[in-house]
């Protein structure tokens, strides 16, 4: 399904708020980022019952019901789970995991609220969500008579709008932390092959074990309980942010020179962590233009020459990765590479080879 914008959760929640009460909505998205979880908010906020029927296992009569004679006629009744008195939200999740039977038998429920005879009480909705072809997850190819019935809108992961919910469900602190410094982690594209990647659903899964864990949480269960949740980079990172703060190597004390970079070859990737760290911050608060520059900007400027300095003598490799450009991202203001290159050349020559 190709859609050319995509919402936030706060976006989507607004959305639905003023489309799904008058026409069915499907919402598209990648595993794990909170797309059954904002439809059963939705449906609360209105003061809705949410039921919900999961695509991949369905069968026709799921839906439509078995027939029955009745006064010598044979007639459909629906099962007891839509067949309500009193209006409600009716998710179809993972609708386009379906077989085409199914998808059939889903025409006028989302069109016209209606299984045979039976009618969705005044006031229903119906939202349906899926994930995308690109995902690595079941679907199926959704018929052009079925996507024609409702509007499509297509979620994407918001850190803020993930870190406003994770602050009020009790997200464990080291995993708010961790996205509050590293939002880039909070999601990745799901991988081709067969292993744990991070979503908002997986960090929360690890908030919860490590709530469950409490203080008898040791290194080695922190370990698995990374690597079994998350990519494993960000695991990696995010035992190497675990153990940044158990050893207070924290980055603002290193930046105020109250602590130095960790240069004992078990620290290395505390290191690489604080190394990476170091470069979102640096790229998040320094301006694009030198003259836009305020005073604690330009200390931040001075100061982060001579750290870079200081770690390139501990790694080449971790300052390089500091000052040169990741793939999309933006990378180092253009006027702090200048004066990276004049101040530090045997650094980019290095980085260049």
């Amino acid at each position: 399904m190709n859609i050319s914008i995509n919402v936030t959760q706060r976006q989507l929640s607004e959305f639905l708020l003023n489309t799904a009460v008058v026409r069915p909505v499907f919402i598209w998205g990648p595993p794990g980022i909170g797309k059954s979880a904002l439809v059963q908010q939705f449906a609360e906020s209105l003061g809705l019952d949410c039921v919900s029927l999961l695509g991949s296992q369905l069968a026709p009569e799921d839906i439509i019901g078995v027939p029955q004679i009745v006064d010598g006629l044979s007639r459909f009744c629906p099962p007891k789970m839509i067949a309500r008195k009193e209006p409600y939200c009716l998710f179809l999740d993972e609708l386009n995991a379906c077989s085409q039977e199914v998808q059939k038998a889903f025409y006028s429920l989302i069109h016209e609220h209606r299984v045979g005879e039976y009618v969705l009480p005044e006031g229903s909705i119906v939202i349906g969500a899926g994930n995308r072809a690109q995902d690595s997850a079941i679907v199926k190819p959704m018929s052009s008579a079925l996507i024609n019935r409702m509007l499509h809108v297509q979620l994407k992961v918001s850190h803020r709008d993930w870190l406003e919910w994770a602050s009020a469900n009790g997200i464990h602190p080291y995993v708010y932390e961790y996205i509050s410094l590293r939002p880039d982690h909070l999601w990745t594209e799901p991988p081709k092959t067969e292993e744990p990647f991070s979503t908002p659903r997986s960090w929360h899964m690890l908030s919860d074990a490590l709530n469950e864990y409490g203080d008898s949480l040791t290194d080695e269960a922190l370990e698995i309980l990374a690597y079994s949740c998350l990519s494993p980079h960000h695991a990696g990172q995010f035992k190497a942010f675990i153990k940044q703060i158990k050893n207070r190597y924290q980055l603002a004390a290193i930046i105020d020179g109250e602590e130095r970079w960790p240069g004992k070859p078990e620290d290395r990737d505390v290191l690489y962590f604080l190394s990476q760290s170091f470069r979102s911050q640096l790229i998040k608060q320094l301006p694009g233009e030198k003259n836009a520059l305020n005073e604690n900007q330009k200390m931040l400027a001075h100061r982060a020459k001579a750290l870079i300095k200081e770690l390139s003598l501990i790694s080449l490799e971790m300052a390089q990765m500091v000052v040169s450009k990741h793939g999309d991202d933006e990378g180092l203001p253009s006027w702090f590479m200048v004066d990276i290159v004049r101040d530090l050349p045997r650094l980019v020559e290095r980085k260049e080879d």
